[in-house]
């Protein structure tokens, strides 16, 4: 009882709740802003948010704002205590991996071993578990590409989409002369006429303990398509719920406020197809 009474009064003490404030930055939630619209129209611009930091292990952690680590990296893995990494089809906040002090909110659409094919309005996967596997769960999914079976856009929350206003070839070519692509450009006869550029598809085989992260808005999502897969070290957690929401017009969208990631990317009332 003595133990208890005096650890209420460290908690209510000034150094005890910036000790219990800090403990739970490092190792349990973190505060994370939509910065972008890249996964519109499942999470907004504008969306605060907490994030589980201890969903695929624990992290290293680091001092909040400035990102400089207060431990050792001590297995080369990014985690203090490593776990199983993000599954697919989870929304995952990440460090970017061409400049780790950076966070990036992104889809996981493919694991280690699996490969990836691109196209302009479509995206297609080949997973790791075999083809067993992908029949079994992916039944009305499959198509064969290049004599390997693959499930067609396995994702079906409802925020994913395409922008039809914009020529996503165009975008991947750019990106290709300017050397700012990581898949490769490849033709394909299944997808019929070959583009200006001579390639209609894109792929990728993602390497071990990495993962390949897409924006929900896929026409517009700087992501693994352009710079590559993400390894597990920069693996930071998964988005929990929304605490505060503003548009840009700055109105408050109550609705959304409170309430789980899990909800607001699968139930349709929440998804604004204008992503405000």
């Amino acid at each position: 009882m003595n133990f208890f009474k005096k650890l209420s009064s460290f908690s209510n003490s000034w150094l005890g709740t910036i000790i219990i404030v800090l403990l739970l930055l490092f190792f349990c939630i973190q505060a994370f802003t939509i910065p972008s619209g890249s996964m519109k129209n499942s999470l907004l611009v504008g969306d605060f948010l907490f994030v589980k930091k201890f969903s695929y292990g624990i992290p290293t952690p680091h001092l909040p704002w400035i990102e400089l680590p207060v431990l050792p990296d001590f297995d080369g893995d990014g985690h203090l205590i490593s776990a199983k990494g993000p599954q697919r089809g989870d929304i995952v906040v990440f460090r970017y991996p061409k400049e780790p002090k950076i966070h990036f909110v992104k889809r996981c659409v493919a694991k280690g071993n699996d490969e990836v094919i691109i196209t302009a309005n479509a995206l297609y996967v080949s997973m790791s578990e075999g083809d067993e596997y992908m029949k079994k769960h992916y039944p009305n999914d499959l198509v064969y590409i290049k004599n390997k079976l693959f499930v067609k856009e396995p994702y079906k929350n409802k925020g994913i989409h395409y922008d039809k206003g914009r020529d996503l070839n165009e975008i991947f070519q750019i990106a290709l002369s300017l050397d700012k692509f990581a898949m490769q450009a490849e033709n394909l006869s299944e997808f019929g006429e070959m583009g200006f550029s001579g390639a209609n598809a894109y792929s990728f085989v993602v390497p071990e303990n990495e993962y390949f992260m897409m924006g929900d808005n896929r026409t517009d999502s700087e992501d693994s398509r352009f710079w590559g897969s993400v390894p597990y070290k920069y693996i930071v957690g998964k988005p929990w719920f929304v605490y505060f929401s503003i548009d840009s017009q700055r109105n408050i969208r109550w609705d959304r406020v409170g309430r789980f990631v899990d909800t607001l990317q699968n139930d349709e009332k929440f998804i604004r197809e204008n992503g405000d």
